[in-house]
């Protein structure tokens, strides 16, 4: 290797280096000042100020995780309008019916889905 690579990447490697350092240094400062008085009210779980009720180990249910994948399906389906509105302009009469085909597509899965209910989240 030339010196001349190894040079233009110490600034990176020095940065390395010192946002290491920095990081271990502020973990064993707090390790060496803190307090470490136990108490039981350290060790008992905090849910907003509330005492816990119930198990935390209760799995939740499956309309939960539904909903999440269909809002991740349709978020991701959502990104596609950015690309469209940044080249609206050159894509002319065919890119806005392509769009309006791929928004009604996308309308009927969400209305197909709706009537199936699962957006529903009553038992």
């Amino acid at each position: 290797m030339s010196q001349g690579f190894l040079s233009s990447y110490a600034p990176i490697l020095l940065h390395l280096v010192l946002a290491a350092a920095l990081a271990a240094g502020l973990i064993l400062v707090s390790w060496l000042v803190g307090e470490r008085k136990a108490n039981p009210s350290k060790h008992t779980p905090y849910e907003c100020g509330m005492p816990p009720v119930g198990d935390a180990r209760e799995p939740f249910a499956v309309k939960f995780y539904l909903v999440a994948m269909l809002f991740i399906l349709f978020d991701v389906e959502a990104i596609f309008f950015i690309p469209w509105a940044v080249i609206y302009r050159d894509l002319k009469m065919a890119g806005f019916l392509e769009m309006f085909l791929y928004i009604v597509i996308l309308l009927a899965g969400y209305v197909y889905l709706w009537k199936k209910g699962a957006l529903d989240w009553s038992p």
